[in-house]
């Protein structure tokens, strides 16, 4: 998915979605996080993106890196939970996710309250999201980075059902914002997740 959606289309979408967009500029780093699941899902790429966006003093400011909203191929094959491969359901979470450490390796927004997760368990290559499957809980469904050192080509075993970035040094700037925010605003973070036909 290309990286230069218009804000104004995301916050259109997410107000049509009935979602909450936080546009209190009296201080900076009031920050929206808004995950886009590509129309067209391909197995262990990253063709969803990450955006993070807010305004201070009247201008709106945006960061937008590609990720994954989706498990890569040996989780899909091999689930992690005896219920099937996670996927998470589109919607807002509000305040589910703090600032933490990511298997306590590194810096990540893991995950605080509960979501909901689309349930995968019939092992093949294609993403099953039935609303029969759907499954509630606090499940480790972090937003974290792939690799450290380089950008990262095929999703693998880096994503089990979380949210992960490409880039490493793209997320280093995402991490930096929120660790902004969490200075005024606190440590706490509503994310949402919507697909690409949502934008017009």
């Amino acid at each position: 998915m290309r990286k230069d959606i218009d804000i104004k289309k995301i916050i259109n979408a997410m107000n049509l979605l009935g979602h909450n967009v936080f546009e209190n500029d009296s201080k900076p780093y009031n920050v929206n996080i808004v995950a886009i699941r590509s129309d067209t899902p391909t197995p262990n790429k990253f063709n969803d993106l990450l955006c993070i966006f807010w305004k201070y003093e009247g201008i709106w400011n945006m960061v937008q890196q590609q990720c994954t909203t989706l498990a890569g191929i040996p989780w899909m094959t091999e689930p992690c939970n005896s219920k099937g491969c996670a996927i998470l359901k589109e919607g807002q979470y509000l305040s589910a996710w703090k600032i933490g450490m990511h298997r306590g390796s590194y810096k990540a927004l893991v995950q605080v309250n509960p979501v909901d997760v689309y349930r995968d368990n019939d092992k093949d290559l294609e993403y099953d999201m039935l609303e029969s499957s759907v499954d509630t809980g606090v499940f480790g469904i972090n937003l974290h980075r792939a690799s450290s050192k380089t950008e990262t080509l095929d999703v693998n075993k880096f994503s089990a059902g979380c949210i992960v970035t490409q880039n490493p040094h793209e997320y280093d700037v995402f991490m930096k914002i929120c660790d902004e925010a969490v200075e005024v605003w606190g440590n706490s973070f509503t994310v949402a997740l919507i697909k690409e036909s949502n934008i017009q």
